[in-house]
């Protein structure tokens, strides 16, 4: 299983024999400990004290490491990616951009399918059976021109977190850990999509001009309900701010065994075959997207 290194004090990290270094000072004492780059998948920086070298930051994009930048409010605003990541680009980015609307009507439609059935999947785990969703899910026309995603998320809220509950970004807990939570899962379905040779700017159904990655926000939504089990776990614990514990236990979720096809394996992985999925899918190899249940 590959590591996630999460830095919140005052760090030095630099590369050192084709190793990580860090190295803490604690008072006058100045500790080093070295870890094998090949055996960390993600490195998020979450203090601006800490300091990284320029040859480390070649290394990690080089080895694949996923190096993610928080902001002062300690979400993830930026990742490092590899503009290089995959020899096939050009023929991919051709294939997206040459994608029609009729082929992305279809992905769509599969990709909200497969959120709304993991929504009345996890309300079913915790005991919350919901017909409503159920039917949804085997209603979403081409495209979701019913707006099926809308109308569940509507019953699907109010039944998981209560019928006061609003989701919005903004909003008061735990929309705030839902934030980070997603914001993780859209940093990895980013690195995921770059590492597959797709072009992350191009998406299906999500257009802003003012957001870089359209394609991970339309893929990452079958993935919304993994986290969403989490934050109603933390949340009913008692946990309602951004914590260490909070932020650790929201990371575990992308190395947490799953069942994607019939096979084992982190969420991680599986976002990495999605996303193989979806490259067959617009080069006309596949007409199914598939996801995981959770």
């Amino acid at each position: 299983m590959k590591q996630t290194l999460f830095f919140t004090n005052p760090t030095d990290l630099s590369l050192c024999n084709k190793q990580l270094e860090i190295k803490m000072t604690d008072k006058d004492d100045t500790k080093k400990v070295f870890r094998c780059i090949e055996d960390i998948g993600c490195i998020i920086v979450d203090n601006h004290s800490v300091h990284i070298t320029i040859p480390l930051l070649n290394e990690l994009v080089c080895r694949g490491v996923s190096v993610v930048f928080c902001n002062s409010n300690h979400f993830p605003t930026s990742m490092l990616m590899n503009l290089d990541s995959n020899v096939l680009q050009a023929k991919h980015f051709r294939e997206q951009i040459e994608m029609g609307t009729v082929i992305k009507k279809q992905i769509w439609k599969q990709i909200i399918e497969a959120k709304i059935e993991n929504q009345y999947r996890l309300l079913d785990k915790i005991g919350l059976q919901s017909s409503q969703l159920t039917a949804y899910s085997k209603n979403v026309k081409s495209g979701d021109s019913t707006n099926r995603e809308g109308v569940a998320a509507k019953v699907y809220w109010k039944m998981l977190l209560g019928r006061d509950f609003i989701r919005d970004r903004d909003g008061y807990p735990p929309n705030n850990l839902l934030n980070y939570g997603y914001s993780i899962i859209r940093s990895a379905t980013i690195r995921a999509l770059l590492g597959a040779g797709l072009y992350p700017l191009m998406g299906i159904f999500h257009r802003n001009y003012y957001n870089s990655f359209p394609l991970a926000d339309d893929i990452m939504e079958p993935y919304r309900p993994f986290i969403d089990k989490k934050v109603y776990e933390l949340y009913i614990a008692g946990e309602n701010k951004i914590t260490k514990i909070v932020k650790q236990s929201l990371i575990e979720i992308l190395y947490e065994d799953i069942e994607y096809d019939g096979l084992s394996m982190s969420l991680l992985t599986s976002i990495l075959r999605v996303s193989s999925n979806f490259l067959r899918m617009i080069s006309g190899e596949s007409k199914i997207m598939k996801y995981p249940k959770i």
